[in-house]
């Protein structure tokens, strides 16, 4: 049985910070040295000397594309992606063709996760049948094949009745709803955020009405029926207070934002590049002073990337018939390093921890490193500069917004119970 030792790191997780090496075995941890003067010994080390150790991240939200759009993405080529970016759990959202509504599909998804072997792929589930917004999914039949976590992702659910059987029939399983808050009929035709931006370009708005109306309706479901529920990218100043008030009544709501949502404003479709073209849109500086401040003071439970690989033909369409989204999985962590004014303990709680509870997984993610634990790790040099080029990306997509862009932090190894899936910034499979 190999021993695998994580030397010179400082651990930080929910229990605080301290210097510690890390012994992991069969797949758990085995042994914490901390604050001794000899280190832990191995079979073999990895080298964490000026890095922090922390538990794996966990991305609530990434579209891997398979089946269906393999030539943007694979299962394989995402959770590289995602291993290099330190998450050692991502949830595949469902919006494949065919889409992750019946079991054997969600199987699929599964079994190429654990085929690849680089993190753990949890396949969500369709809230409607095929994402069309007419009947449930078999909730029972896909939470018995270890679904936890149910959206629409792609489409907000626009039947409020529906949405609301949807709730009442999610309690007694304990599984979570996701919703992705859009009002379609304010939305259609839209390219960007309606504001100047969009009025001195001459392109089509996309209110932040559409996302607050949702979100208002679903919170109000959520008092009515007492069911938890997880609200994806939110994107908007008043979208962030609503969820405030929520959780200051003790509503059971959870949220998300992702990166380019706290990092990147509307002005930047002043380039009519569309890959700077995202659902929700890009929004305003005040917006994402809103996000910031909702990050900070647990208003914002996650940060989740959205990861969204589109092939490079798509994007290159004009900006009204290219697709939206961007990539995430590989820049999350220096993004959140960069640009939050927040204590590491902080910003890892929002990409480890408070996700895994969300996603159903806190038994073996985000957890406090001690002996008897998972081994789900990361470890990242938060003072490492380092340029975005997309070509050194591992996705088979190109389209990130942060090309040439220089950040800091940096993932130097990842481990994945208990086997050491990157090393030295370098993929092993």
């Amino acid at each position: 049985m190999t021993r695998l030792v994580i030397t010179g790191g400082t651990i930080i997780d929910q229990r605080g910070e301290r210097r510690g090496d890390v012994a992991v075995e069969d797949g758990r941890i085995v042994e914490v040295g901390v604050d001794t003067t000899a280190a832990l010994t191995g079979d073999r080390t990895l080298d964490a000397t000026g890095c922090i150790v922390s538990p794996g991240f966990v991305d609530l939200h990434v579209h891997l594309r398979e089946p269906g759009k393999e030539e943007a993405e694979t299962i394989e080529t995402g959770s590289r992606a995602a291993a290099l970016g330190g998450f050692t759990a991502v949830v595949a959202m469902p919006n494949t063709d065919p889409a992750q509504d019946s079991v054997a599909v969600v199987e699929f998804v599964r079994q190429q996760g654990e085929r690849a072997g680089l993190c753990e792929v949890l396949p969500s589930g369709c809230i409607t049948v095929g994402r069309n917004g007419d009947h449930l999914a078999p909730y029972g039949e896909l939470s018995a094949a270890g679904v936890h976590l149910f959206t629409d992702d792609g489409n907000g659910v626009q039947d409020a009745q529906l949405m609301r059987r949807a709730l009442e029939y999610a309690k007694p399983l304990g599984i979570v709803l996701a919703q992705h808050c859009e009002v379609s009929s304010l939305t259609k035709g839209a390219v960007m955020h309606e504001g100047s931006c969009c009025s001195r370009l001459g392109l089509p708005g996309w209110p932040a009405l559409a996302e607050e109306l949702m979100l208002f309706r679903d919170i109000e479901l959520v008092r009515l029926t007492g069911v938890p529920m997880h609200f994806l990218h939110l994107s908007t100043a008043r979208s962030v207070e609503l969820v405030r008030q929520a959780k200051a009544e003790g509503l059971p709501v959870t949220a998300e934002a992702t990166p380019h949502h706290f990092t990147l404003t509307d002005e930047m479709l002043e380039s009519y590049d569309a890959v700077y073209k995202v659902n929700p849109p890009l929004r305003t500086s005040d917006d994402i002073a809103a996000l910031k401040a909702g990050l900070a003071d647990g208003t914002i439970d996650a940060i989740a990337t959205d990861h969204a690989p589109h092939a490079p033909h798509t994007k290159e369409a004009p900006l009204d018939q290219a697709p939206p989204g961007m990539l995430g999985l590989e820049t999350a962590l220096a993004l959140a390093v960069t640009e939050l004014d927040l204590p590491m303990q902080r910003v890892l709680a929002l990409l480890s921890w408070n996700p895994a509870a969300i996603a159903g997984v806190a038994d073996r993610h985000g957890r406090p490193l001690e002996a008897g634990e998972p081994a789900n790790l990361c470890v990242f040099d938060p003072t490492a500069e380092w340029t975005v080029v997309p070509a050194n990306l591992a996705s088979k997509s190109r389209n990130t917004p942060y090309a040439g862009r220089t950040l800091r932090g940096k993932v130097r190894h990842t481990v994945f119970a208990g086997d050491a899936v990157v090393e030295g910034g370098v993929a092993l499979r």
